[in-house]
């Protein structure tokens, strides 16, 4: 399993949380601020460790469990009464302060939260735990084996105040400054200065720094964590969203970034200004499906710019951006149904040859595509269209820069595989759908 759990008794770490002291322990257990990742001015009396108030016992159980003991505990609090969402708040929780969004087996465990909680929806009651437990063990495993509660990545920081960013920049363009220049104090400290806002404003804060790069994991770790808060709660959106500071960052300290990898950040700005984008709403005018398949195959189709231009083009004529968010989730699925799958020397354990895993061409760009979809729909008109763009971008950068000769694949579904259905009846379709998948 990796080295042990650090073995601190639960009562201890509750107890911690009530040392929050800018508004007494208790009351900041009630209503939740024992998350708040920052404190103001020269006040020394906060704790270091982060703590997550009513979710803390839970946060800790998920940490200090033993893997191997792990599901029957959890089962015990489902069957004391506690809420299946309350189990994947807490996970999310545990594994944002252990990971803070640095360790990629860490991360994509927190990606799979959410997805998993809205499969369990879907399920007979008995069993809407399953693809929950699944990723909880997941997420134990990977905690126990970077070290426990004794390798925690984030902890409290001090906040920056307003008035010590340099004349005329915002704090959004100061992260970004500070993200670009490797300095992750600065950018969590900057970013921590937005805990009071709503969590709309640290979204749109970050975003200018995530739109540096549209590269599959900068992209769909915010949207990620935004979907998770809706489950959490909206006060845990610091804790949450400074994952991707701390991946932006991180990006930009430890990986290559050729002029092609940063090629963003010279068309966005470009394109907002020539579409005159940054200041103005977004438009509501309709369009029918046949103008959506169009604009959809031209991001299919064209390089990354061109693609970029087209739909910069489109929010510029006013079309409403849920349509032009529908064309560049058309343009992603087109990857995913002509991808051919695995070359031979790509097979690895559980991957063979022409399958189509989670690490493939379509399914990296229809995540993309659905993260920026989402973003668009609740940050500022500006970041909405930036969002917007950067998925056509994304989309067609991914169809010709990454291998594959997508299109001239065909399509699926295939004439091979049309010829071995058999049935048309609804019910017996979905009977014979597991063995297909």
């Amino acid at each position: 399993m990796g080295e042990q759990h650090n073995r601190r008794e639960f009562l201890a770490d509750v107890g911690r949380a009530t040392l929050i002291a800018t508004v007494g322990g208790s009351l900041a257990m009630d209503l939740g601020l024992a998350s708040a990742s920052a404190s103001v001015g020269d006040d020394k009396s906060a704790p270091e460790r982060l703590e997550f108030g009513s979710f803390e016992p839970l946060a800790a159980l998920m940490q200090e469990t033993p893997v191997d003991r792990l599901l029957p505990a959890l089962i015990g609090k489902l069957n004391q009464g506690v809420p299946l969402r309350d189990l994947v708040a807490a996970a999310a929780l545990a594994n944002a302060r252990t990971f803070g969004g640095e360790d990629y087996v860490g991360f994509h465990t927190m990606m799979a939260l959410a997805p998993a909680f809205h499969m369990s929806k879907e399920l007979p009651a008995n069993r809407q735990a399953l693809p929950v437990l699944k990723v909880l063990y997941r997420n134990t495993n990977r905690i126990g084996e970077v070290g426990g509660r004794s390798k925690e990545v984030l902890h409290q920081v001090q906040a920056a105040c307003s008035c010590c960013l340099p004349e005329g920049r915002t704090p959004a363009e100061e992260i970004r400054r500070a993200a670009r220049a490797k300095d992750v104090e600065r950018a969590e400290a900057v970013f921590a200065g937005l805990a009071n806002e709503k969590p709309e404003v640290a979204l749109d804060a970050l975003l200018l720094t995530v739109q540096d790069n549209a590269e599959v994991h900068r992209t769909v770790l915010p949207y990620r964590a935004w979907d998770l808060l809706g489950l959490i709660g909206f006060d845990q959106a610091q804790t949450l969203l400074r994952q991707s500071v701390r991946y932006c960052v991180k990006s930009e300290r430890e990986w290559p970034h050729s002029a092609a990898d940063d090629r963003p950040r010279v068309v966005l700005p470009k394109l907002l200004d020539q579409h005159k984008l940054t200041s103005r709403p977004l438009g509501k005018r309709t369009v029918d499906d046949a103008w959506v398949e169009a604009l959809s195959r031209t991001i299919f189709e064209s390089s990354a710019e061109s693609a970029a231009e087209a739909v910069a083009a489109a929010l510029a004529e006013g079309i409403e951006p849920n349509a032009v968010g529908q064309a560049i989730a058309l343009a992603a699925n087109q990857l995913v149904l002509r991808d051919a799958g695995r070359t031979g020397r790509q097979v690895q354990p559980g991957k063979p040859e022409g399958s189509i895993h989670g690490d493939s061409i379509g399914v990296h760009a229809s995540d993309s595509a659905n993260a920026w979809r989402n973003m668009a729909a609740v940050s500022n008109s500006r970041n909405a269209a930036a969002c917007l763009i950067l998925g056509a971008y994304q989309v067609a950068q991914d169809r010709s820069n990454r291998g594959g000769d997508f299109l001239k694949w065909t399509p699926r579904p295939r004439p091979q595989d049309l010829a071995e259905v058999k049935s048309i009846d609804p019910a017996q379709l979905l009977g014979e759908l597991p063995s297909a998948i």
